[in-house]
């Protein structure tokens, strides 16, 4: 149980609790902020400091003139994986396309053959590693899929991975089963059977032992059609499981538009969405998860069209999408920079798409993603010089620290979980 705290010396408070429609206001933003955290580790109290109700039993954390904002959250990571793609990497620097490396045996292939190699221990010891770089570039909430495992025993392998994850890690970790990522080389030959295996079986245990709380498909030429996605979804859906897909990332499939109706937190990728998917999205408010990484990673890439989706009202988030081939990194502001310089997004609007919109995309109704009363108190502390040098300064971890639930677990300098 945390105790009681009373954090001061916040230069910048970012609550995420609008009060209007200019920047500063779309962010709740507080000058000379506090933030008072009860002894179950959520916000009690938040406003200027010279409203601040005198209580001598809190415990003063003073922070010295920083910029306060609620802890990021990642709605979209791989970081369950054995092995590497620097192979890969070193193909695609010569011209082979992404598409000629996984017929050549790389891509996704690689590791889920490299992943089922690892044993639970070591996949555990290298997520972990990944899991806390996360947690020190300010993510507090992250979701985490399986998908290189690609059958029964390891995909549950991996997902009992996540399950240890959750519990030696400050973090709130959201476990989604991605089962549907590629067919496997041994059911190549018979593409129904892997789909039949993974509704009928693999799903049923999963829901059975409570190791997942999304269910996502890979739809996409190459990956699953949009008729066996929608199989997918539909049996996680009818065993309790949030929807999830990757979606118009390589090509235009209409599986966005299939997925909204069906109710979809979040259509992730979204690079070759229609203006009809689009309409589609925000009338059924199903998020859009941004991976401008990935772009990055891969070049001469199509961008997502953040601008049409916010304009429609499409709540817009921003995530790593960390992974071995597309998108190795773990730095989540950096998504933000991106989000500005790639995607056509305002300042106020990225940090948006780090906190509450990727709480949306995640179905969480709690409070993460703000500093609003009853939310976790979950701080990403930064010495920038204002909220907006958080997508400026890219080159930089404008993240000095990070709480979670009250508790500073990584600082500058120091490992994640210290105190």
């Amino acid at each position: 149980m945390a105790k009681r705290k009373r954090f001061t010396g916040i230069r910048e408070l970012l609550t995420l609790a609008p009060t209007g429609d200019t920047p500063d206001e779309r962010l709740g933003l507080i000058r000379d902020g506090v933030v008072d955290c009860d002894a179950q580790g959520r916000v009690s109290w938040t406003g200027a400091a010279s409203d601040a109700p005198s209580n001598p039993e809190l415990e003063v954390v003073d922070l010295g003139g920083a910029v306060v904002l609620p802890g990021l959250v990642d709605a979209h990571t791989h970081i369950v994986f054995g092995g590497d793609r620097t192979a890969d990497f070193a193909s695609r620097c010569e011209g082979v396309s992404y598409e000629e490396v996984a017929r050549r045996g790389g891509g996704i292939r690689l590791t889920v053959r490299e992943t089922r190699a690892a044993s639970r221990d070591q996949l555990t010891a290298l997520a972990l590693a990944r899991l806390e770089d996360l947690i020190a570039h300010g993510a507090t909430t992250v979701e985490i899929k399986s998908g290189y495992g690609l059958s029964f025993e390891d995909e549950l392998k991996i997902l009992e991975v996540i399950a240890r994850l959750q519990e030696v890690s400050p973090a709130r970790i959201i476990p989604t089963l991605l089962a549907a990522h590629i067919v496997p080389d041994e059911f190549r030959d018979d593409r129904t059977a892997y789909v039949n295996m993974i509704v009928d079986e693999l799903v049923p245990e999963v829901t059975s032992r409570g190791l997942a709380e999304h269910i996502d498909v890979f739809c996409e030429v190459g990956a699953f059609t949009v008729d066996e996605a929608l199989r997918i979804l539909d049996a996680g859906r009818d065993r309790g499981l949030g929807l999830k897909v990757h979606g118009e990332q390589l090509s235009h499939t209409s599986i966005s538009s299939e997925a909204a109706r069906m109710g979809a937190l979040s259509v992730d990728h979204c690079e070759y969405l229609s203006a009809a998917d689009i309409e589609v999205m925000a009338e059924h408010d199903t998020a859009a998860v941004l991976l401008p990484g990935a772009s990055l990673f891969l070049g001469d890439h199509e961008r997502a069209p953040a601008r049409a989706l916010l304009d429609a009202g499409v709540r817009v988030a921003l995530s790593t999408d960390c992974n071995p081939g597309t998108s190795p990194t773990r730095h989540l502001t950096l998504m933000g920079t991106l989000g500005c310089t790639m995607l056509g997004m305002a300042p106020h609007e990225s940090v948006e798409a780090l906190t509450s919109h990727g709480a949306h995309a995640l179905g969480l109704k709690d409070g993460t993603g703000t500093l609003s009363v009853g939310a976790p108190c979950d701080l990403a502390v930064s010495d920038a010089q204002g909220w907006r040098s958080l997508s400026y300064a890219f080159a930089a971890r404008p993240i000095r620290e990070v709480w979670i639930a009250g508790e500073r677990v990584a600082f500058r300098g120091g490992p994640a979980h210290a105190a």
